[in-house]
């Protein structure tokens, strides 16, 4: 069954962008239009052609759209919980459920992680409409990519949500395209 790319977090969030300050307004459309981008390597796909791994990596479109709603959510907590919401780099298996982030596993389908994603991106953009302060920080857990003492602001977390998002969805139009020459654009 092919799926649809349209969803519900396309509608916006509880403010609309007319009723939030310009930066946030500005943070949710940029969010919103790469979204739409990763969302749109999708569409028209079935659930084995979303699983279908087209170069030598692991990646999938269902895995990559996966991988970016757990990266997003997990950024999302941080926000609110601080570093511990983070997971510890130390643990032995917090590296292969990374790499299965980014696999469409048995009994997944496509419109399962749609709707999954859909569900992030309706927390995060609430949380762009209606956080206190865009400013505020927390400590970057303990991580070999991350220097020492560094702290991000919540509005630096987001501008990370969209790069993310922005680069992930690249990588999803180049799978896609080798599975059936479809491209996200032109």
């Amino acid at each position: 069954m092919a799926s649809s790319i349209r969803s519900i977090a396309d509608e916006g969030p509880t403010m609309t962008g007319t009723d939030l300050p310009a930066e946030r307004a500005d943070l949710l459309q940029a969010l919103r239009q790469h979204r739409f981008l990763l969302r749109n390597t999708a569409r028209d796909l079935t659930d084995q052609q979303a699983a279908e791994r087209s170069t030598v990596s692991e990646l999938c479109v269902g895995g990559v759209i996966k991988h970016v709603a757990h990266t997003e959510r997990d950024w999302v907590d941080f926000i609110l919980k601080g570093p511990t919401a983070m997971g510890n780099s130390d643990d032995p298996g917090a590296y292969e459920r990374h790499a299965r982030s980014f696999q469409m596993l048995p009994g997944e389908t496509l419109a399962g992680i749609l709707a999954a994603y859909d569900e992030v991106a309706r927390r995060t953009d609430d949380l762009v409409g209606t956080l206190p302060d865009l400013d505020a920080g927390q400590p970057l857990p303990e991580a070999p990519w991350f220097e020492p003492g560094a702290r991000w602001s919540a509005r630096r977390v987001l501008l990370h949500i969209i790069a993310e998002t922005s680069q992930h969805a690249g990588h999803a139009d180049i799978i896609r395209e080798s599975i059936d020459g479809a491209k996200s654009m032109g």
